[in-house]
């Protein structure tokens, strides 16, 4: 079913036609006929090809755009729910962590678990260094433009997509674990002792 969708989709596209038509002439023993298709063939590249046709085609499928309003209510709220959870709800306790984990990030330097996140690593001290740099700044980058090439973050591909059982969810989150453990194993170890 999935190759019959996929040629479904390759003979709708115009210019499957478009060589199909310069293949034909090439091959066409009839020189009327070979003129004939040689000239519908041009015809469709030019009418194809034409950015305002393409335009007008392709926004003739576009929905409408929805104008949105703002609800300064439900952004105070936000706010202010951001504000009572970090000012009411937080554990004024340090983040518990395994002795294991802690003599390996003492390894590195990295000895303050009062955070969510360790100070020596993702502060605005440590922004200017090489690795504040390469972990904030790089590592930024690269959440970035994986989330854009793989189609999704990991939360949609990983939670939504395979719930949905889709494939191309599967192959993203695969190659999110494998590019966790690479990361973590081969090059977090170098990174930190920078």
């Amino acid at each position: 079913m999935f190759l019959l969708g996929k040629l479904f989709l390759l003979l709708l596209k115009p210019l499957t036609w478009i060589i199909v038509l310069f293949l034909i002439s090439i091959v066409s023993k009839n020189p009327k006929r070979k003129k004939r298709y040689l000239i519908t063939a041009f015809l469709l590249l030019i009418f194809f090809s034409n950015p305002f046709f393409f335009r007008l085609v392709a926004e003739a499928y576009e929905k409408k755009p929805v104008t949105l309003t703002t609800n300064d209510r439900y952004q105070a709220g936000i706010v202010l729910g951001g504000a009572i959870a970090i000012n009411f709800f937080a554990n004024p306790e340090p983040i518990q962590i395994s002795s294991k984990l802690a003599a390996d990030l003492a390894r590195y330097g990295i000895t303050d678990h009062s955070g969510v996140v360790p100070n020596q690593v993702f502060s605005w001290n440590t922004l200017f260094t090489v690795r504040g740099a390469i972990m904030m700044v790089a590592g930024g980058f690269l959440v970035g433009f994986g989330t854009r090439y793989a189609g999704g973050c990991t939360s949609g591909h990983s939670i939504m997509g395979l719930s949905m059982l889709q494939w191309p969810s599967l192959v993203a989150t695969c190659c999110f674990m494998a590019g966790g453990f690479i990361m973590t194993n081969l090059f977090l170890p170098f990174i930190l002792s920078l």
